[in-house]
């Protein structure tokens, strides 16, 4: 795997980005705003999950109340995502966002998006500037060029905008709904600015599909070092985006949130119903906080052999489980007992 591309550090709230710091997981509330009740529980939600950094729709001015609570009430940073109406951007960033999203070509005139960023600068947070098939600077549009061309071509002439005004405090991110597009932009932004990407495949689509294709594009550029705060976009609950974040970045060693789970995925071998068992040890490890490696196998002959590596794991028998550590038995149980044997186990391992 590649080195992490070096970029410049900034702060969104207390979360540092960029400069070598992780990789950050974010995602997105689905509630509405206006609501602040029900965006704090979602937020919440987030946060049990392993969110990060949360970004909150401001679609109206009538938003801007919950959106000012939602920001008291959350333990982590609040991003006000706002479009076409800059006037938004700037209450926001007097109510206490941590940082502004906006696309700056569909903010409207140059002059709207400079009281945009005079705004954050008073407020001392920074702005994602995020470009994406809709919102290219205007020079560009019809260009007939390869999207990603576009992309970074837009992005790049509005951070030179934001350096011109003096405002360096910038997150990039240029995403398009196809993954080789999204990946060619990226490479280039990586290649020609020195700010923190913030990287995703944009309507990537529902659970199966959009996980699929996030996981592709997303492990590219992770893997060769590109991408300092990501969001997995799906048409789900956004707890699973941030369970698929963190998924990607323990499949590429970088960073891990919850024990390592890994399982086999059955055979004529199989005696007992795994899949439902795995789910369930899947379930209850998603509540801890270790760098375990935890192996549920489906056959008691090779089972601990083949996961010799793991911390603790159980291998199945005809109607039992073989409970074991580092390749060596610990105790059998009945099926029926085998998730509250190895969760037990896993207490006594985490605990000594």
């Amino acid at each position: 795997m590649a080195d992490r591309r070096d970029t410049r550090p900034i702060m969104i709230g207390s979360v540092p980005v960029g400069g070598g710091a992780p990789v950050a997981v974010q995602s997105m509330t689905t509630t509405d705003t206006r609501d602040p009740v029900a965006t704090i529980e979602q937020v919440s939600a987030l946060t049990d999950a392993g969110c990060e950094i949360v970004r909150v729709a401001i679609p109206h001015a009538d938003a801007l109340d919950g959106f000012e609570q939602i920001c008291l009430a959350s333990s982590i940073p609040v991003v006000a995502d706002v479009h076409f109406d800059h006037t938004l951007a700037i209450e926001a960033a007097r109510r206490g966002a941590a940082k502004l999203r906006i696309n700056p070509g569909n903010i409207g005139s140059l002059e709207r998006v400079d009281a945009v960023i005079d705004a954050a600068g008073a407020a001392d947070i920074p702005i994602r500037i995020g470009v994406n098939a809709g919102s290219l600077a205007e020079q560009y549009r019809d260009k007939d060029w390869p999207l990603a061309e576009k992309l970074v071509a837009s992005a790049v002439s509005f951070c030179e905008h934001f350096e011109a005004r003096g405002f360096a405090d910038i997150v990039v991110s240029a995403k398009a709904s196809s993954v080789a597009s999204t990946v060619d932009a990226y490479r280039a932004l990586a290649d020609n600015l020195p700010y923190p990407l913030h990287i995703g495949i944009t309507e990537a689509g529902t659970s199966l599909a959009g996980t699929v294709k996030s996981s592709v594009g997303l492990g590219i550029l992770l893997a060769e070092g590109i991408g300092d705060t990501l969001r997995v976009s799906l048409t789900a609950d956004p707890v699973d985006e941030v369970l698929v974040g963190w998924e990607i970045l323990a499949a590429l060693d970088l960073r891990r949130l919850h024990p390592e789970l890994v399982s086999c995925p059955t055979c004529g071998r199989c005696e007992v119903d795994l899949i439902p068992i795995a789910a369930e040890i899947e379930q209850r490890l998603r509540t801890r906080r270790s760098g375990l490696k935890v192996a549920v196998m489906g056959c008691v002959v090779n089972g601990p052999g083949e996961a010799r590596e793991a911390d603790i794991g159980v291998a199945a028998g005809k109607g039992f489980g073989l409970i074991f550590a580092h390749g060596q038995p610990l105790r059998k149980v009945p099926e029926k007992e085998i998730v509250d044997a190895l969760m037990s186990e896993i207490d006594a391992l985490e605990d000594g």
